[in-house]
């Protein structure tokens, strides 16, 4: 099992969850933090700390659109380790729903 980073993240990008993972298997676009999905080691440790529910694990019905997903932009995007600033509008983003048409395919920028 692993876990996936699902479209809550879009434009909330908080990161509670990058300091938790101690694999660090997750990487970070414009919008959206993913997980590569063939190094996370399923310790469920990231999922409780996302104050937007948007970690879900594989066995969920609601993943399978989510796991190409999160491994296309893994193998795209640069890694991220430590948390950094989530943008100013964090908290006006975090409870709309259906955001996936604005995931952005650009990588974080450095």
């Amino acid at each position: 099992m692993t876990y996936v980073v699902t479209d809550g993240c879009i434009n909330c990008k908080y990161q509670d969850c990058i300091e938790v993972c101690p694999v660090d298997c997750f990487y970070e676009g414009e919008n959206m933090i993913v997980i590569n999905t063939e190094e996370c080691i399923d310790c469920a440790v990231c999922e409780p700390e996302c104050p937007v529910d948007a970690i879900i694990p594989d066995t969920d019905p609601a993943a399978a659109k989510w796991i190409p997903i999160n491994q296309k932009y893994a193998e795209k995007w640069p890694n991220i380790a430590e948390k950094g600033t989530p943008p100013s509008d964090a908290d006006e983003w975090a409870e709309k729903e259906g955001k996936f048409e604005l995931l952005s395919e650009k990588p974080a920028d450095s």
